[in-house]
């Protein structure tokens, strides 16, 4: 009878290949996983938002922030909305003034942050985030230029009204209403009824992302904030005159400059048509979390109409050029955020 004998290097070659097996084994899994996790982090951002903070709820918020800067505690606006938010579940019809004068009170008197306040409620995370995307460059420390041409530190509200100051303009909350040229859709955006040639401003300080012909918005501007998070569009602009003419694909706008120009453009795949009825603006909000909701099916657009009244209190006034036929607003502002824009994109 034959007897089989394995040799210590058999036996050292075996549990090597088990090792190499089980490696192989826990490497795919792990790697699975991983992607799992990539994957879900992937996914994992806001997909829509539902803007309802009324024009009530926006200026006193925005009062506490001002009037507390510079305090201990600084009551910063978003947050006191962002608890209101959660607290109504994002309808802010039952907005009470008292709501949020008592959720001053807790902040800065009874000694509560934020954080402790909120530990326990379960959508505020979201109605931060949410709101921070539309709220969350329209407030900051800015320069601001006075008549003596000399530039004020400042904080308070540097975003501005779509229109120039000292233009009338007449308007109504048609967001959502049906439309249909082209096909049958909802109206994304806010009308503003008013005169030919009107200065269009730059709501907030960004970079032109768009700017040209669309057959359903006729010349239109596209601006980015510069944290991709907002991209506001003004369409119907002026025939024959629509944009700043310095103004092209790429260039910096401060908030408050005069970027276009009133008209009734649009509603025709031929350029520079006037086949709208009423000389207005069309202005639009888009919010992008990721790059997915930029076009199609997943965009994210909000009702400005609240938000247009507040900005309400703060117009650029701007003056024309008779030369050019220009209107170029009279004080400027150095916004930080496009300081720091300019620099890193000589930098990169």
């Amino acid at each position: 009878m034959r007897k089989f004998v394995i040799s210590p290097k058999g036996i050292a070659a075996e549990l090597l290949l088990i090792v190499l097996a089980a490696a192989i084994l826990f490497g795919r899994a792990n790697a699975e996983k991983t992607a799992a996790v990539a994957e879900e982090k992937k996914d994992d951002y806001i997909k829509w938002v539902e803007f309802n903070v009324s024009y009530e709820a926006l200026d006193k918020a925005y009062q506490y922030d001002v009037d507390t800067y510079g305090k201990e505690p600084h009551l910063n606006w978003i947050e006191l909305l962002s608890y209101l938010g959660a607290k109504y579940g994002g309808d802010f019809t039952s907005y009470k003034a008292g709501d949020m004068d008592a959720l001053a009170k807790q902040l800065s008197q009874d000694g509560t942050d934020i954080e402790a306040l909120t530990k326990d409620m379960q959508y505020y995370t979201y109605y931060h985030e949410a709101y921070k995307s539309v709220l969350g460059g329209m407030v900051g420390t800015f320069k601001i230029q006075g008549e003596d041409g000399k530039y004020t530190d400042t904080y308070g509200l540097k975003a501005y009204h779509p229109i120039a100051k000292g233009f009338p303009y007449g308007d109504y909350d048609d967001f959502g209403v049906s439309r249909t040229y082209g096909y049958k859709r909802n109206h994304l955006g806010h009308d503003m009824m008013g005169q030919v040639g009107t200065p269009v401003v730059a709501v907030e300080s960004g970079y032109v992302m768009e700017l040209g012909w669309n057959q359903y918005g006729g010349w239109r501007i596209g601006v980015s904030s510069f944290d991709d998070r907002r991209y506001y569009y003004y369409a119907h602009l002026r025939q024959d005159f629509p944009f700043a003419k310095s103004l092209k694909e790429g260039s910096v706008v401060q908030a408050g400059d005069v970027i276009g120009y009133m008209g009734r453009t649009g509603y025709s795949t031929k350029e520079n048509v006037n086949n709208i009825d009423t000389y207005h603006l069309h202005f639009g909000l888009q919010l992008i979390f990721d790059e997915s909701q930029r076009e199609g099916n997943h965009e994210i657009w909000i009702d400005p109409y609240p938000l247009v009244r507040f900005l309400y209190r703060n117009q650029s006034t701007a003056k024309r050029d008779d030369a050019t036929k220009e209107w170029q607003r009279i004080y400027h502002i150095k916004d930080p955020a496009a300081e720091k824009y300019i620099k890193d994109s000589k930098e990169k």
